[in-house]
């Protein structure tokens, strides 16, 4: 790059140093531009260097650990020189702005070219990638260093789409692990975290069952992590989940599996992602090569001398045989699919939140006057009339995307006393919640002619149901989007307060309560397969229920709950017929709250009456406490709570 090597070329410590590096650099030489990506520990910018394009890497130091292991990486990095590694060009290794400056690769990394742009590699090219990753920790593990984060995030790919390995911040000499255990680890005295937060490290999906066991790595848990990779790229599926999405921990099985619950099958029960099969055009011998990598045992595992050997013969073999180069899940593509790789993911471009609206409108051609008639009905004399007041809040929590969604729609149609609410919670994708909140209150605003509230709600899933599966189908069919068997769902609450009457509809495990003289009633219950009676409605019409991990789930998804919206490879078992409660609001009744199971997960009912008890009285300032507090509590899902108090609150009252 032309960049000048000034001596001493060494860190401000003495203990880094480099004969072809730069060290240090004059402020003018480089400059920052904008982010490219984001982590816990750095930020890596794209820049420039010497008036070329470089990516540079910014770790986050917080305490001088964070400097001891700045110092550590770049020493690693210093003695690197490997094609398939990627290549450090220089370094700002004084304070106050610590640096890396690499090579800057022109594609994604692996794990966005594959879950993002969903692109399809041929057998040919899965080949090359695997060959050459698997040379880079050849020469790594013959240095003597072992990775511990081998996932296709930490691979990126040049213009030519070869891989190059990257984030050396958890690598160490092997030397430096031996001999370290539980047993005879030594605390600093410093707030490290202990044992287990500075050797029990990498990602979940991705660590080898003696990791999560919390032994020591080794360059046999690079082996497994390179097999689960691998194996990622052939698929194009991220480790135990069935759809093509985002590799975030979340997305486990989309089965609500914790991080513990995982891990227990992963070392107890064996599991491991679904392997690619022969089907792909994939040879044997390479499926065979990565179940031997991810082997339970590490001693059962292959060397990286013994995995490039073995390349070599399949790849020398495939010449041999003159094999086609195709690609890799083409039979699932419409010819005209294949010359575009990078197509639009499959539902990017749909927004199913107008959809819902627009076609739960053009679907029903009732007038709104019908709703009188639900008013009408309730011509039994009040002895109260409840006073409304509502606030609601949403979060991600620690989870990276939001598929829960909500409405509140106060005096529906202009009538006084006429309210609804709802809440959804979406897997699989936010599809079908974001379509299913606008087209559930659509519907009700249309159905006052069914006759009641209940027969209202219960109409309304069902259209909301049949109308988001006929426009997922259609728009799956349309050569326009690459699809991978998705079928998108979602749980639901919704209630309707007509007066003084109160109707609750319910699917899935959302929940409802109502704080009744102090103590909560419950308003739904959840649809759940571990629940006995759901469990034999589903077996009755023609679903499967099994027992997998902890609990009960259904069919090949592993869905926990019963009842929801969508989820159209699970119809007619999975139902979206809500179960209907009413109840008559009295002078005892001083709030509802509806909310996610991410919050009831981690809170029990007497729990949340308690919390709004001892928060000033505003609905939309008690429904953030709430969510807040369960993400303090560790839940680990999307919160949603709506609070409804039923008569008048002052917002400097507070209830002792």
């Amino acid at each position: 790059m032309g960049i000048e090597i000034v001596e001493p070329n060494t860190c401000i410590r003495g203990c880094c140093t480099s004969s072809s590096i730069p060290l240090h650099l004059s402020p003018s030489s480089y400059t920052l531009l904008s982010p490219i990506a984001r982590g816990a520990e750095s930020i890596v910018y794209e820049g420039t260097l010497d008036g070329k394009k470089v990516a540079v890497k910014k770790p986050i130091l917080s305490i001088s650990s964070d400097i001891d292991k700045f110092h550590k990486e770049l020493q690693l990095l210093c003695k690197l020189n490997h094609p398939g590694i990627a290549t450090l060009i220089a370094a700002h290794a004084k304070p106050p702005n610590y640096m890396f400056f690499f090579r800057f690769y022109e594609s994604l990394n692996l794990a966005q070219k594959l879950h993002v742009e969903e692109w399809t590699p041929t057998i040919g090219h899965a080949l090359m990638i695997t060959m050459q990753l698997a040379k880079a920790l050849q020469y790594l593990h013959n240095l003597g260093i072992v990775h511990r984060d081998v996932k296709p995030a930490n691979i990126l790919l040049d213009r030519n789409l070869c891989p190059h390995l990257t984030d050396f911040g958890l690598a160490e000499y092997k030397s430096d692990l031996k001999g370290i255990s539980l047993g005879n680890w030594k605390s600093s005295g410093k707030p490290t975290g202990g044992f287990h937060k500075k050797n029990m490290v990498g990602t979940l999906i991705y660590m080898a069952p003696e990791i999560l066991r919390k032994q020591i790595h080794t360059e046999k848990s690079d082996v497994y992590s390179f097999g689960v990779s691998i194996n990622e790229v052939l698929t194009g599926v991220v480790p135990y989940t069935d759809l093509r999405a985002e590799a975030q921990a979340h997305t486990v099985l989309e089965m609500n599996y914790t991080e513990q619950q995982l891990t227990a099958a992963v070392v107890s029960d064996g599991l491991r992602p679904v392997l690619a099969t022969e089907e792909l055009g994939i040879p044997s011998t390479l499926l065979s090569m990565i179940q031997k990598c991810w082997d339970a045992n590490p001693e059962n595992r292959p060397s990286f001398d013994d995995i490039v050997k073995e390349l070599d013969f399949i790849m020398e073999h495939r010449n041999i045989n003159n094999g086609e180069d195709i690609h890799i899940r083409s039979h699932n593509l419409h010819p005209d699919q294949l010359a575009d790789e990078t197509l639009q993911a499959y539902g990017e471009s749909i927004n199913w939140s107008t959809q819902g609206e627009l076609l739960a409108r053009s679907a029903s051609s009732a007038t709104n006057s019908g709703l009188r008639t639900w008013q009408d009905s309730c011509d039994e004399p009040l002895t109260f009339l409840p006073t409304l007041s509502w606030g609601s809040y949403a979060t991600c929590g620690r989870r990276e995307t939001m598929e829960d969604t909500h409405f509140v729609l106060p005096h529906m149609c202009d009538e006084k006393d006429l309210y609804a609410f709802g809440i959804f919670d979406g897997h699989r994708g936010a599809a079908a919640a974001e379509f299913s909140s606008r087209a559930i209150p659509a519907f009700l605003q249309t159905l006052g002619f069914v006759g009641s509230p209940a027969n209202a709600l219960v109409e309304a899933f069902l259209r909301t149901d049949a109308a988001f599966r006929k426009v997922l189908d259609s728009n799956r069919k349309s050569n326009r989007y690459i699809q991978k068997d998705w079928h998108p769902g979602c749980t639901a609450i919704a209630v309707l307060v007509v007066r003084n009457k109160l109707f609750v509809a319910n699917i899935g495990d959302c929940r409802a309560i109502l704080c009744r003289a102090g103590n909560p009633i419950a308003l739904s219950k959840d649809h759940v397969a571990s629940c006995l009676q759901e469990r034999e409605r589903v077996i009755r019409h023609g679903g499967q229920v099994h027992w997998q991990v902890d609990t009960w789930r259904v069919g090949l998804p592993g869905l926990q709950v019963t009842r929801s919206i969508g989820d159209d490879d699970l119809k007619p078992a999975v139902t979206a017929e809500p179960e209907i409660t009413e109840s008559t609001l009295c002078a005892e009744d001083e709030f509802m709250v509806m909310a996610s199971d991410g919050l009831w997960d981690v809170i029990s009912s007497v729990e949340v009456i308690n919390i709004i008890k001892n928060t000033v009285k505003e609905a939309g300032m008690c429904s953030k406490r709430l969510a807040t507090e369960a993400v303090e509590r560790g839940s680990k899902d999307n919160i949603t709570v709506i609070v409804v108090f039923l008569r008048p609150v002052s917002t400097a009252e507070r209830i002792y």
